[in-house]
């Protein structure tokens, strides 16, 4: 395994994508702090959590039972996206490649696992806009400072989207805006270059 450097060390504990600080006039200090344990410990909401949120916001967890599905679907779409990326630049993971050695892949595909996770806190507390702007910020400096193939996880987390959206029965228009403001906002690391 590559050992780290300092600044990539500091740049992973800033990179938090996720930010509860917009969620006040929806939901109260208890529900937001369920969302910020999970998040602290980089962990999908439980049945227990999605409860409680339900219980304390009932006006925003029409869509907890989406968040949920994707959370116990996540390895799967998770997989599949992984394919996609490979289907398309199947040189990504070849010496040379954005994704090699193999911890790098690994390291993508645990990216794609967590960019779900996030996704699925918007979706149960009904917040489109759940991003940290300087959170991505030091996200996208981390990914300048590794060097991480862009486009390939932009297509990543499209394809977490189309996977998503098959396994849902929920109506596209409703569960789209929390995949996509995630992909805009990743797509714009690009042209900070």
């Amino acid at each position: 395994m590559t050992q780290l450097t300092e600044t990539v060390k500091q740049l992973i504990t800033k990179a938090r994508i996720v930010s509860f600080a917009q969620w006040e006039q929806s939901h109260p200090p208890a529900a937001i702090a369920i969302f910020q344990a999970a998040d602290d410990n980089l962990r999908y909401l439980s049945d227990e959590d999605l409860l409680e949120i339900q219980t304390l916001s009932p006006n925003y967890s029409a869509l907890i039972p989406v968040a949920q599905l994707l959370r116990d679907r996540a390895a799967e779409i998770v997989d599949e996206a992984r394919v996609q990326v490979l289907l398309t630049y199947p040189e990504i993971i070849e010496p040379g490649g954005g994704l090699y050695p193999a911890e790098r892949a690994q390291a993508c595909w645990r990216d794609f696992w967590h960019f779900l996770r996030c996704i699925t806190y918007g979706i149960a507390g009904s917040h489109a806009e759940y991003t940290s702007p300087t959170g991505l910020h030091y996200m996208n400096l981390l990914y300048q400072e590794l060097q991480v193939p862009l486009d390939a996880m932009v297509l990543g987390l499209k394809s977490i989207k189309a996977a998503s959206l098959k396994r849902c029965q929920a109506n596209d228009q409703e569960i789209t805006p929390y995949f996509d403001h995630l992909i805009t906002q990743l797509a714009a690391f690009q042209i900070q270059r």
